[in-house]
């Protein structure tokens, strides 16, 4: 019996699984998804105050599609031998893979830096909660002001004061000057305070120390900056980008019988795009993946890699949201609407559960057009 495996449970790695099941059909393959944990973490709302009710088990999605769950971690990926080991000891021999493993968070290495709280990870995102729980008045320092560091940032700022801080000159630097206006605006309004061109270079109790000597305040520091690919890419042969991505074709095959998905895999958009690290392509990307790894045992034709067209829509806390299109980013709607679009995006991300029809049915749309807060 031919076998697909896949490594990772996020959004890429689950999606994968039911597009390859949906190919599959009633054809005689196993599909095997390999991930450490019994749910699925929905990480763009880790900023939220809950961040524990942002997963999905599973099972929910898995078992009433007809694919297999390994709880367990892979540690090694042979492609000559096609199989893959994991810390059981226990060794998957597979077909086609597909992998998925995402990214992770560049950790600071500096004096303090176990004093370092993130939301990167359910785990993480919890400890900040418990952190903070029943705190108000609290000084938070945020560090990145990116789409992460922004909406930690505007989420806290209902509860206490926050600094945030970033080595740039201005926030939101790989957003564009589009949003950025409404951006300052949402942080001016919340009171949350500005240390650009500098970053956190120590972390003591009760203080953060910027790169210019002086020390601030601070009962939490929350680090956003920097992702990189899973360190599991380092064992797979091909090109790489500079977040360790593999560089994947059309079809996101990396080579042979790999194929590779979510923010593992730098697919090029267009002839100046590649896409970002984030949902809006993890959800595409493992559509695709696992639709091509189930098409390739079965000689049908594979499809290529074609998501909607680029958005963001940032989460501004009580000042609302701002939601943009295009790679220009030009603003649609902001405040209450853009909060509006953001809500209807957040409860997209999440997959159907325990019905199997809605579920194949689901992994069939890999275009998904986000409709205008009018509209909704």
């Amino acid at each position: 019996m031919n076998h697909i495996v896949i490594v990772g449970g996020g959004f890429a790695g689950v999606w994968s699984a039911a597009s390859a099941a949906r190919v599959r059909g009633d054809a005689d393959i196993r599909i095997t998804l390999v991930s450490p944990h019994a749910d699925m973490v929905l990480r763009p709302r880790m900023y939220e105050a809950e961040p524990e009710r942002a997963v999905v088990p599973l099972k929910r999605v898995l078992e009433p599609v007809g694919v297999e769950h390994v709880q367990a971690t892979v540690t090694e990926i042979d492609t000559a031998g096609r199989q893959v080991v994991t810390s059981d000891g226990d060794v998957l021999t597979y077909d086609r893979l597909v992998l998925a493993t995402g990214s992770q968070l560049i950790r600071p290495d500096m004096p303090g830096a176990d004093r370092v709280f993130d939301v990167d990870t359910l785990a993480g995102a919890v400890t900040l909660k418990e952190h903070l729980r029943g705190r108000t008045g609290f000084t938070a320092v945020v560090v990145g002001a990116g789409f992460t560091g922004l909406e930690v940032s505007t989420e806290l700022a209902a509860r206490g004061r926050v600094i945030l801080v970033d080595r740039n000159p201005v926030v939101g630097p790989e957003l564009g000057e589009g949003p950025r206006p409404a951006i300052e605006a949402a942080l001016d309004r919340l009171g949350v305070e500005r240390r650009l061109g500098t970053t956190v270079t120590a972390v003591k109790e009760g203080f953060a120390q910027l790169a210019d000597g002086t020390w601030t305040e601070a009962d939490a520091v929350i680090w956003t900056a920097g992702l990189r690919a899973s360190p599991l890419t380092a064992q797979i042969e091909g090109s790489r980008d500079r977040f360790g991505r593999l560089e994947v074709d059309a079809q996101l095959r990396v080579s042979g019988a790999v194929f590779a998905a979510g923010d593992i895999a730098a697919a090029r958009l267009d002839a100046d795009h590649v896409t970002v690290q984030s949902c809006q392509y993890a959800v595409p990307l493992g559509k695709t993946a696992g639709h091509n790894a189930a098409a390739d045992l079965l000689g049908l034709p594979l499809i290529d890699f074609a998501p909607g067209p680029y958005v963001t829509d940032i989460d501004l806390g009580r000042a609302g949201a701002v939601f943009t299109r295009g790679w220009d980013r030009e603003v649609e709607s902001t405040g209450a609407d853009g909060k509006l679009v953001k809500k209807w995006i957040m409860e997209k991300i999440e997959p159907p559960i325990d019905d199997a029809e809605e579920i194949l049915n689901a992994a069939a749309y890999v275009y998904v057009v986000i409709p205008a807060a009018h509209d909704l």
